[in-house]
């Protein structure tokens, strides 16, 4: 049920010290370990007031990054930006508390031109309709959502380069990247000397395939930090899935995919490392953020939410980031 709230927000001065922030790799930007992203619950059939909800709830707690992308909101592509922008509104005198991001770059609108690419026509023309439905003169970061093989990256790295030039975006980023085309888009960045700052990658206890990749050890090399998202690999590093597949889930809604990932040695696997979450006096999401977080390389963990609860319960990670060597030992040999 959606709760009436108060449309002039007033925010809790003290939140600042409820939250721990990191430079994002060399830049000066600093960001909280625990952004909110608002990939699902926040399109057109969500409730406003819960969205108002949760959006000041992180504020207060210190979560000052929100992360979007043009096709964020479900079942209509930009109306999680749309829907932001609204609740900005009543926040505007807070803006330059705020480190906004959005993402440009997979399929958006009809045609040809909005269809998934990297181009300088798709990636210039998405940041302003981004803008204008955020209501918006300039985001923090504009990222350019995941990598074209058929648009030279020349083209996109001078896209990103362009928005910061024309007072669009403060800093470029990029997501899904591997190391190798990391390398390739950074060499051009330095050249044109953008401030790139950020790669985000999807990161867990259970897709680890970033630090197979390198991508780690490169963004410790080179200076940018990690905005790591789907940190709780779609809900199995909850409780939700410990004994067995609630109706309400994704899996008990048909979502094949990942029940098919759910057998009986992941469902071993997931008890296993709840048991030592117990012990460390976590649940099992928390001691899942407690370990991403573990790593230098990460600057923040993007996560989601569905109602502002589930907000103040991932914050608490970080009362207990830290791992002994025998909690390592332990979890490296159940993932293994």
């Amino acid at each position: 049920m959606c709760t009436v709230y108060d449309s002039e927000y007033r925010a809790d001065s003290h939140r600042y010290d409820t939250m721990l922030y990191r430079r994002c790799g060399k830049s000066g930007l600093k960001l909280p370990v625990i952004s909110l992203g608002l990939w699902q619950n926040f399109g057109s059939q969500g409730c406003y007031a819960n969205m108002t909800d949760m959006i000041h709830t992180a504020f207060d707690l210190g979560i000052v990054h929100f992360d979007l992308a043009n096709n964020y909101g479900h079942p209509y592509n930009g109306t999680a930006e749309s829907n932001f922008g609204r609740i900005l509104h009543d926040m505007k005198s807070y803006r330059d508390e705020l480190c906004i991001s959005t993402k440009a770059g997979y399929e958006m609108w009809d045609g040809i031109y909005g269809d998934k690419n990297g181009s300088r026509k798709y990636l210039l023309a998405s940041l302003d309709q981004s803008l204008k439905r955020m209501q918006l003169d300039y985001v923090d970061i504009f990222y350019h959502h995941c990598p074209d093989s058929e648009t030279p990256v020349e083209e996109t790295a001078l896209a990103l380069d362009h928005a910061i030039k024309q007072g669009k975006a403060l800093y470029a980023g990029i997501s899904n990247y591997n190391s190798s085309q990391t390398r390739e888009i950074l060499k051009i960045f330095r050249e044109l000397h953008t401030p790139f700052i950020v790669n985000q990658p999807s990161y867990s206890m259970l897709n680890r395939w970033t630090e197979q990749d390198g991508l780690h050890q490169l963004a410790q090399e080179e200076g940018f930090g990690l905005a790591v998202f789907s940190p709780l690999a779609q809900g199995f590093l909850t409780d939700r899935y410990l004994h067995g597949i609630p109706e309400d889930s994704r899996i008990g809604k048909g979502n094949t995919w990942l029940k098919n990932q759910l057998d009986q040695a992941m469902l071993a696997k997931l008890n296993a490392l709840n048991e030592i979450a117990a012990g460390r006096g976590q649940k099992l999401s928390q001691m899942a953020l407690s370990w991403i977080l573990s790593h230098e390389a990460v600057t923040t963990v993007i996560t989601g939410a569905s109602r502002p609860e589930q907000i103040r319960e991932n914050a608490e990670c970080i009362q207990k980031i830290h791992f002994t060597p025998d909690e390592i030992s332990e979890i490296e040999k159940i993932l293994a």
